[in-house]
């Protein structure tokens, strides 16, 4: 039987977003998951010069292993290798591919709850771009039909192969070989572990780079842990362990581990552009790529040769960095971040005669490391590094189960009308407690559509609206000059959207 591509999402429902394909569990079935992986690898034969090899790995949700069991399936009836590397983070796995020149699949949801899961892709050289997702369903397949029973799910799964270890063991192996043992020597660090797949990875790493290590908040149940909206509970979680202990910092991440959380010493979680910011300023990087939607102390910091600013999404920022690079000069090394946190390493680095390779892809562990590095060369705390920011503050939060296909349609109304200014004019006029002698209009000074629809007023206050790429969510991002003046303005920015499920 043969199926192309567009029609299997079509019926599914389960189609690209900005990190792969994703969709409700009920709607990956075995076959749907089987024809997506057959497709990525009949690509791969025709676009990349790879061994018929692929290597997979998944993260803790429910349904992870019986996908993985299709993915399985899919390699063998393609005549090519499948390497099981077990459950572990979505970098250790694209790091994996990127050694071994072999294409690689991450099972996971990342941070959306788990009755969804996705199917993430590496090209043999690191994530899939958004002419590779073209490439990937603009095919038909051919299968067998018989394989899959009338509810799509395989007669006959296979069972998983052995882990390959070696996939773990180097990305364990990555950042004490560069940063060095002692590099966090004398830090207490927590470790807010809950079901992410690199929860045991993240303690072992921060012990073979000399921290103390306090875990906690450890989860049977799947968490979805979500680093751009960070849930009531994980704030409180994360006061109470360092009321209760004393630590330096906080590490956590998403379900596949490569978007980070990380906390100060009372436990106040960082917004991840901010800890962008701090980790490429430890790092020495010269130019960096991010999307429209983080804080604009990047800029205003002075700290970089370069920046591009990008749509959201994974593939946008590569894309960004790739645009950065100078091949006549590698001194200006090049890294991306997203306002999710994840660290992208485009060049190589070197210190001290180590070299850290380039890792274009979502990292949870690098940006984390890197500032408790200058935590402890500069003997401060993780507050005095956010203290020489600019003082510019981003809030983010969503509407939940808001179809992407009404955002959309609200967002288009908002740019044919020019319904910005009488939207949201009258709350970005509002002074501030930081300019009680000026007036403001509530004029829109700068409008940026690169993605969404990006509001800057005549007060600075920056409003930021986004159908989510991944999740039936209507995202909105405020910055502006005061924490409390942020954290406001976003609610009051929610309550008007709220009167658009109507």
């Amino acid at each position: 039987m043969s199926v192309a591509m567009q029609d299997v999402m079509k019926q599914s429902g389960v189609a690209f977003g900005t990190s792969g394909a994703r969709g409700l569990v009920s709607a990956m079935t075995d076959r749907v998951c089987y024809v997506y992986a057959r497709s990525f690898i009949k690509y791969c034969e025709a676009s990349y010069k790879c061994e018929h090899t692929i290597a997979i790995a998944g993260d803790l949700r429910p349904s992870t292993e019986r996908i993985l069991k299709s993915l399985v399936q899919a390699g063998a009836d393609a005549n090519w290798k499948v390497i099981y590397c077990g459950r572990i983070p979505s970098p250790a796995i694209a790091m994996y591919g990127i050694d071994k020149h072999l294409p690689t699949i991450m099972v996971t949801g990342s941070h959306i709850p788990a009755d969804r899961n996705g199917i993430k892709f590496n090209h043999p050289n690191g994530e899939i771009t958004k002419a590779d997702e073209q490439g990937i369903v603009s095919q038909s397949v051919d299968f067998d039909e018989t394989l899959f029973d009338d509810k799509g799910m395989l007669k006959a799964a296979p069972e998983l192969p052995a882990v390959e270890a070696e996939a773990e063991a180097n990305y364990c192996k990555r950042y004490p070989d560069f940063f060095g043992s002692d590099a966090l020597h004398g830090l207490t660090i927590g470790v807010y572990q809950h079901s992410a797949v690199g929860r045991d990875i993240v303690v072992k790493v921060l012990e073979s780079l000399g921290a103390t290590v306090k875990p906690f908040g450890r989860s049977d149940v799947f968490v979805p842990v979500d680093t751009e909206a960070i849930r009531k509970e994980d704030e409180e979680l994360a006061r109470e362990f360092t009321h209760k202990d004393y630590v330096d910092a906080v590490f956590s991440t998403d379900g596949d581990s490569d978007r980070p959380l990380l906390a100060d010493d009372v436990g106040m979680w960082l917004r991840g552009d901010v800890l962008g910011i701090l980790a490429a300023q430890s790092l020495g990087i010269k130019r960096i790529a991010t999307p429209v939607s983080c804080n604009t102390s990047l800029e205003k910091s002075g700290s970089f040769e370069k920046i591009c600013r990008t749509r959201i999404g994974s593939p946008y920022v590569i894309a960004g960095m790739e645009s950065l690079v100078d091949a006549n000069d590698k001194s200006l090394t090049v890294a991306g971040y997203e306002a999710n946190g994840g660290f992208l390493l485009e060049t190589d680095l070197t210190l001290d005669g180590r070299t850290l390779k380039a890792l274009p892809t979502r990292d949870a562990l690098l940006p984390m490391i890197a500032v408790m590095v200058m935590v402890r060369k500069e003997r401060m705390c993780v507050v005095d590094l956010l203290r020489k920011l600019p003082k510019r503050f981003t809030v983010s939060d969503r509407l939940k189960e808001f179809p992407t296909e009404k955002s959309k349609s609200k967002l288009a109304e908002i740019r044919e009308k020019n319904l910005g200014e009488k939207l949201f004019g009258a709350l970005a006029a509002k002074p501030s407690k930081f300019a009680k002698d000026k007036t403001f209009q509530g004029k829109i000074v700068s409008l940026n559509e690169v993605d969404g629809y990006r509001m800057e007023f005549d007060s600075g206050d920056i409003i930021h609206l986004r159908p989510s790429g991944n999740a039936p969510e209507f995202r909105c991002y405020v910055e502006t000059e005061g924490k409390e003046r942020s954290a406001e303005l976003l609610a009051e920015c929610l309550k008007i959207m709220e009167g658009w499920r109507v």
